[in-house]
């Protein structure tokens, strides 16, 4: 009899499971195989200490309080292209592997973007009091908007998804900028994008992109002085990390008409409290962190994170660890 290790799926997101399943019982059958919601303490209690292995949303804490509860724990590995709730320190002190699964939604999440320039510029669900009011033609349009091509994007962090970005906006015939020190010349100029300071590409910018990491460095990295040089015309859009943006200081632009709105995939504060005056601003659109998905990245996403757990139970070696990018 081959070993049955105890895997525990942490997540509330999917319908159903049958591919981590299918994936799991193929290299370990007869795999005792556990769920919980987010809020998983009870079920720590009852089994989850005892897992060998952790698969989880990438919105669910994963602090050292519990990595320390889990004497078998071989491996977390996070549903998602980051790793922030997890204490990666505490697991690497207990021999725990954390992996993720970066770059498999660089399309899906750029084309959102995009998708959010247009739908800022273009305002195609905008006109439905006009229509009913019997308003046609260019008196519906209260101002006419600035055409894509020759505007400004500035991209906030030139990683694989910020130099997507890019390219497809400059592609467009939009005028790229760039803020990202880490990131060399080379890859500036593959991307389609002009290194800037960091004031010059929110003053010049007609749309902003974040794609930067949230790490203690960049948390409220975008604050209330960054909006505070943007022109009133100008828009933001968010599908990075909710932290990174301070929210409060959004809204209040937003709301004072310092900034024309802004597109958020992301918000501090996941799963979100409805309360929160960010889904109560005219001019601020938020979407349900949706932008990574489509048929192509919900599969690759599943596949990736069942497949990293199941090679570091197998003692195999995983791309997709944490450790692998520092």
């Amino acid at each position: 009899m081959g070993w049955k290790p105890l895997v525990w799926i942490i997540d509330e997101e999917w319908p159903d499971y049958s591919v981590e399943t299918g994936l799991l019982e193929e290299a370990f059958p007869g795999c005792d195989i556990r769920f919980s919601g987010n809020d998983y303490a009870a079920d720590l209690e009852a089994f989850g200490a005892e897992a060998d292995a952790v698969l989880c949303q990438i919105y669910v804490e994963m602090p050292r309080a519990t990595l320390e509860r889990m004497g078998r724990c071989r491996v977390v590995s996070v549903f998602g292209g980051g790793f922030d709730r997890v204490d990666t320190e505490a697991a690497r002190e207990r021999g725990i592997q954390v992996t993720f699964v970066p770059g498999y939604c660089v399309e899906d999440v750029s084309d959102h973007v995009l998708a959010s320039l247009y739908h800022a510029n273009k305002r195609i669900t905008a006109y439905g009091e006009a229509l009913r009011r019997g308003i046609w033609g260019a008196q519906a349009v209260e101002r006419p908007a600035r055409r894509i091509r020759g505007s400004v994007l500035t991209v906030v962090g030139l990683g694989r998804i910020g130099s997507a970005t890019a390219r497809k906006a400059a592609a467009l015939g939009m005028r790229v900028l760039a803020f990202d020190p880490y990131v060399s010349d080379e890859a500036f100029a593959a991307a389609g994008a002009e290194r800037v300071s960091w004031e010059q590409g929110f003053r010049e910018a007609d749309f902003l992109s974040i794609h930067a990491k949230l790490t203690p460095e960049t948390e409220g990295l975008v604050g209330a002085r960054e909006l505070g040089w943007m022109k009133p015309s100008a828009t933001v859009v968010n599908t990075a990390r909710g932290p990174i943006l301070d929210e409060d200081a959004l809204v209040a632009a937003v709301r004072d008409g310092r900034l024309a709105g802004a597109y958020l995939d992301v918000i501090r504060t996941e799963p979100p409290v409805l309360s929160d005056p960010v889904f109560h601003c005219p001019g601020i659109l938020v979407t349900p962190h949706i932008s990574y998905l489509s048929e192509q990245s919900f599969l690759e996403l599943r596949t990736r994170a069942t497949t990293n757990a199941v090679r570091v139970l197998q003692g195999l070696p995983v791309e997709d660890s944490v450790e692998a990018v520092g």
